[in-house]
């Protein structure tokens, strides 16, 4: 029989108390994480699963693709992926349609996108009398459609005309093809429009328009029930943002892995250097009150809510107090 000594069972207990204690060593909690964009902004879970994040803080996070955003927030809902990575007005329109969703981190809080006619057209006086193609009416391309050229003096409905085409590749490919004078996309599909020759008429990022674009969403009854899961959650997306910050490598890498490593490597650096901005991507991942309030008195008129009913801060603000998001900026 072996003979434990005081001495032994307290270094057990101490090997116990540091397993159950750190995420690696215990098992790791598989969840499905939906995402509805190929676009730098879902570059916070790409990097978080391709760099390991996810594993460190815990998690097996399965990346589920969606074609569209109300598909994913679906999906959301019904807990097939209790965490997504979405666009403000989605969410927002899927709560005041009386669902329990919640952002739960800032992700995206500027509007990322570009702009760009086709190659002949320099200045967007150019555009009066044509047509600019956006995915679908009602959704974040309608609205920076229209934000954009009325920034640039034109009136949507009037001088331009906004035209249904679906996705990126669709509308690059009306827009060269002649179909539409322009168009709205963010990076990388605007890097690649533009070295075919499309050109940038309103760089959006530059207007100043404070959005709540992409950024990971779950629900009040998942908060409630799997508080833990999301926290940890939470502290991924905030370790994946300082790495994008910090290693140029791992986010061209996930870039490359998520979007295709046929894109060339200029197209995504550009993409990554596009995101390095904390207007665009902030270290301190705090849902955008301002970012949402635009979305309701700019596209949800006539719809009084407030900001805070669309978001849970709560997880972002623990992490921000305790120190953690100025402690790993101050290692570099």
């Amino acid at each position: 029989m072996i003979k434990l000594t005081s001495f032994t069972v307290a270094i057990f207990f101490l090997a116990l108390l540091v397993f159950w204690n750190n995420p690696v060593l215990a098992q790791l909690t598989r969840i499905n994480v939906g995402y509805s964009a190929i676009s730098g902004d879902a570059l916070p879970a790409w990097v978080a699963k391709d760099a390991g994040i996810f594993e460190k803080n815990g998690l097996d996070v399965q990346l589920v693709f969606f074609t569209g955003g109300t598909t994913a927030v679906m999906a959301l809902v019904s807990a097939d992926t209790p965490i997504a990575q979405l666009a403000g007005p989605a969410v927002i329109n899927s709560v005041l349609a009386g669902s329990d969703a919640a952002l739960i981190v800032g992700g995206v809080t500027s509007l990322n996108y570009y702009l760009m006619g086709r190659p002949e057209i320099k200045t967007p006086e150019q555009l009066k009398g044509g047509s600019v193609a956006i995915s679908r009416f009602g959704s974040s391309s309608d609205f920076i459609a229209r934000y954009a050229l009325s920034k640039v003096g034109l009136t949507p409905g009037k001088d331009v005309t906004i035209v249904q085409i679906g996705s990126t590749t669709a509308r690059v490919d009306a827009a060269l093809a002649g179909r539409v004078q322009a168009t709205v996309i963010q990076p990388p599909a605007s890097i690649i429009a533009q070295k075919r020759g499309m050109t940038i008429l309103a760089d959006l990022p530059k207007l100043g328009l404070v959005y709540q674009h992409t950024s990971a969403a779950t629900t009040r009854r998942y908060i409630r029930e799997r508080p833990d899961i999301v926290r940890r959650y939470v502290k991924s997306q905030v370790d994946a943002v300082h790495r994008i910050y910090t290693d140029k490598e791992a986010s061209v890498r996930a870039l490359a892995r998520f979007i295709g490593r046929s894109v060339e490597r200029d197209v995504l650096e550009k993409t990554w250097e596009n995101l390095l901005s904390e207007s665009v991507l902030p270290k301190k991942q705090y849902p955008s009150l301002e970012g949402i309030k635009t979305i309701l008195t700019t596209e949800l008129k006539g719809k009084p809510a407030k900001p805070e009913d669309f978001a849970d801060s709560s997880f972002i603000r623990q992490l921000d107090q305790s120190g953690y998001i100025e402690a790993l900026y101050k290692k570099r």
